[in-house]
């Protein structure tokens, strides 16, 4: 979905359904010849590309790498990589940029495309217009002698893994610590499991065996329960749970209960404060929990909000010069540790913290009292912009709001990455909050019915 002025770009790349314009083999042909014109124009002309595990992958790599070699870009292939690692050999391979072709947490007829800086992280806004405006002229190929070659990093794993391992200390190991890790049967399915057991833990891995067709499904971050089941069936002492590009984790305790993005952020913040290491406070979303809000608040952490989406999070934590932030789904940064949201670099934070306390994952969370928060999804085909323009619905979110009292929030906004609107409440009563989110989304349903 498009944000800003942009035409193609959304909150999170270019995403949608494949074969459905613009994730169609032609379109990523050009898209890879505009970036190519836009991004290697400079002293490097090596763009990196990553992928998830998804079948239509393979499309679009070959598309993306005949356009960045019309532009006489030079393509570096990883193949199945994490999105965090791609932004990290973007830059330890000093390319000019970096692409992954992922849907991340989406099924697997979603794909799309990020890009990476040169840096390693998301594109500013006006490079996105940049790209957008090359793909509106005619596609043109460069003389011959300028095309660009195409090369696969044969070591691109074996970097990564040991980057994640450097994010905490040379004397910190996991030995006797069982950890039972969902990789989504997405993009790491290999990396994942080899850093925790070079770390010393024991590892009961599942989620890992990727057909091109089952990556999220019914597995990852957006079903914890998946891990759930192995963490009680193997008797672990934690659970985590990545999803489909390895951007996202959500972690289980050794009872089964699910620890979120919001607690393990806390978690993070916490332990710095107490080390020395936290700089300045943390950033939130609109979606945090204000059980977040008022854990750091006992503890004098400053606690800001911004939209969702983790690009926010990064400008709002870059602008004031801090380093933690994250999203509820379990989009965290640690800017300290890496450029973008890592979801093994951030369960390498938090197992950590249990290591060097001795504390179980449950009693590092217990701090984080969460008020319960309902989310109902409704398809809306398109027409978020009537959101707001609905009398009816401004009128029902007013009454919702109401009943909630101080003690409540309503949220209501577009997905950034699929046709929905996210409909939630947040309240002291958790049966009052599930019966008025329904009443609400039935509103919404009913305004912007498919």
């Amino acid at each position: 979905m498009a944000h800003m002025n942009n035409k193609y770009f959304g909150t999170d790349g270019i995403r949608g359904r494949v074969g459905d314009a613009p994730v169609t083999a032609d379109f990523m042909l050009r898209l890879g010849c505009a970036a190519g014109k836009v991004l290697a124009c400079g002293g490097s002309r090596s763009v990196v590309i990553g992928k998830d595990t998804r079948i239509s992958g393979y499309m679009f790599e070959s598309a993306l790498e005949a356009g960045l070699a019309a532009a006489g870009a030079n393509v570096a292939l990883l193949g199945p990589m994490p999105t965090p690692a791609i932004a990290y050999l973007t830059r330890t391979l000093n390319a000019c940029a970096g692409i992954v072709i992922s849907a991340s947490h989406n099924p697997f007829y979603d794909n799309g495309i990020k890009f990476f800086s040169a840096d390693g992280e998301k594109l500013p806004d006006e490079v996105e217009h940049a790209i957008e405006a090359v793909l509106d002229r005619p596609f043109s190929t460069v003389d011959s002698e300028r095309m660009g070659k195409a090369v696969r990093v044969e070591d691109a794993a074996g970097r990564y893994i040991e980057f994640c391992k450097g994010t905490i200390p040379f004397s910190v190991l996991f030995s006797g610590i069982k950890i039972a890790i969902d990789c989504a049967n997405g993009a790491t399915y290999r990396v994942g499991p080899a850093v925790l057991k070079e770390l010393g833990a024991e590892v009961i891995t599942v989620g890992s065996k990727p057909d091109g067709l089952n990556i999220n499904n019914g597995c990852g971050s957006t079903h914890p329960e998946f891990v759930r089941q192995a963490v009680l069936a193997h008797g672990a002492d934690v659970g985590i749970s990545l999803d489909g590009d390895g951007d996202r984790v959500i972690m289980v305790d050794a009872n089964g209960e699910t620890v979120n993005g919001d607690e393990l952020l806390y978690i993070m913040a916490a332990a710095r404060q107490e080390s020395g290491q936290l700089q300045g406070g943390v950033v939130g979303t609109v979606m945090s929990n204000i059980g977040l809000e008022l854990a750091l608040q006992k503890r004098n952490i400053p606690f800001l909000r911004t939209p969702v989406g983790d690009r926010h999070v990064h400008r709002a934590l870059v602008s004031n010069g801090w380093t933690l932030g994250g999203e509820a789904s379990g989009h965290l940064l640690c800017l300290d540790r890496t450029s973008t949201g890592d979801g093994i670099v951030s369960a390498l934070q938090v197992l950590e913290v249990m290591v060097s306390t001795g504390k179980s994952l449950a009693e590092l969370a217990a701090d984080v009292q969460k008020l319960p928060q309902v989310m109902i999804n409704v398809p809306v085909n398109g027409r978020v912009a009537d959101l707001q323009d609905s009398d009816t619905i401004n009128d029902a979110v007013r009454s919702v709001q109401a009943r909630l009292g101080d003690a409540g929030r309503v949220i209501l906004r577009p997905s950034g990455t699929e046709p929905l609107i996210r409909v939630t409440l947040e309240g002291a009563d958790e049966t009052q909050v599930n019966q008025l989110a329904e009443e609400l989304a039935s509103v919404v349903r009913t305004e912007l019915a498919l």
